[in-house]
């Protein structure tokens, strides 16, 4: 059974959008929106987080979980997935909280 599978990008390599495009639509620049098997997911997963270069990606999709969706993210972000008992939460990276030139770049911003 086919299911909707969202993927985000960031700064990736033009093969990586071209596979993307074969397989989903992308209604904005690096989002990528499709219906697929979780074979073809997986396949094109594993073909998109191997193949980033300095970019970054998210993958959204259908789950048994309670949330009943998953996120899995490939490349550095600035914010990081945790599972607090089996609920996927969001932080900011630790990493990036705890370097003092990050916030002062970003408030130059």
């Amino acid at each position: 059974m086919a299911n909707l599978v969202v993927i985000t990008t960031t700064a990736v390599p033009d093969h990586v959008r071209g596979a993307l495009t074969r397989w989903m639509i992308e209604p904005k620049a690096g989002c990528y929106v499709g219906t697929l098997s979780a074979r073809v997911r997986e396949e094109l997963w594993e073909v998109v987080s191997a193949s980033l270069g300095e970019g970054s990606a998210v993958c959204i999709h259908p789950s048994d979980s309670e949330q009943r969706f998953l996120v899995r993210t490939a490349g550095p972000q600035r914010r990081e997935v945790v599972d607090y008992e089996g609920i996927q939460l969001v932080q900011m990276n630790p990493q990036e909280l705890a370097d003092p030139d990050a916030e002062a770049t970003r408030t130059e911003l």
